[in-house]
């Protein structure tokens, strides 16, 4: 294991990097993914239509081919993002978005149609009663599944590796390249997602848990 303690600054720099990919790409596909679902359930036939489309379209394209297409593909469509990182949380994201989008689509579902009707009766609009008392029901419904979300997301961020962003997946691809170990790099790579997957894994537990409680 001298391979690993060796390079050990080069794995916590990937780590560091894979985190606030995780962090920043899962924030913002929570932000893509209560419009599209507020688009999911809207009265409005064309925005259903459009966030059905888009959740069709990304749900069903390889995360690998956008991570690609993005970075190497659409600067000859005159969409350029210099910064490896920054592509990496907009694919991520919107990847990512479709897969909230569904899950928040399906904790509204759940919300009593009750509660919808009396908001409508003291005179609340549709946005209104989305984001005021539908939606803040609809989360607390689907905490472990948005928490698999992120848990996924973690691992997924490996194939940012493929635009040559240096996190976690990409460090060990440098590593096994320059020492030619790939059995103890290997190891320690999925021991380093391990050490990020887990602790989440118990976090999003406990909040489901809590939010359980008190419903």
């Amino acid at each position: 294991m001298e391979v690993i303690s060796d390079n050990l600054g080069l794995f916590l720099r990937g780590m560091r990097t894979t985190a606030s990919l995780t962090v920043l790409s899962y924030a913002a596909a929570v932000v893509i993914g209560a419009v599209v679902a507020s688009f999911r359930v809207s009265p409005v036939p064309p925005l259903r239509a459009v966030g059905a489309f888009y959740v069709s379209a990304v749900r069903n394209t390889p995360l690998a081919v956008l991570m690609v297409l993005f970075f190497s593909g659409f600067p000859d469509a005159g969409i350029i993002v210099q910064s490896r990182y920054v592509s990496a949380i907009i694919v991520l994201a919107v990847y990512t978005g479709a897969f909230v989008a569904e899950t928040l689509r399906a904790g509204v579902n759940a919300v009593a149609l009750g509660q919808a009707e009396a908001s409508r009766a003291i005179g609340l609009t549709f946005p209104q009663t989305l984001v005021l008392i539908v939606l803040p029901q609809a989360v607390r419904t689907v905490v472990g599944p948005l928490g698999s979300i992120f848990i996924a997301l973690i691992k997924n961020s490996a194939l940012a590796a493929l635009i040559g962003l240096t996190e976690l997946a990409g460090a060990t691809e440098q590593l096994i390249s320059t020492t030619a170990e790939p059995i103890p790099i290997f190891l320690a790579t999925a021991v380093a997602y391990m050490m990020l997957s887990i602790p989440s894994s118990y976090a999003v537990a406990r909040l489901e848990r809590r939010l359980a409680i008190k419903r």
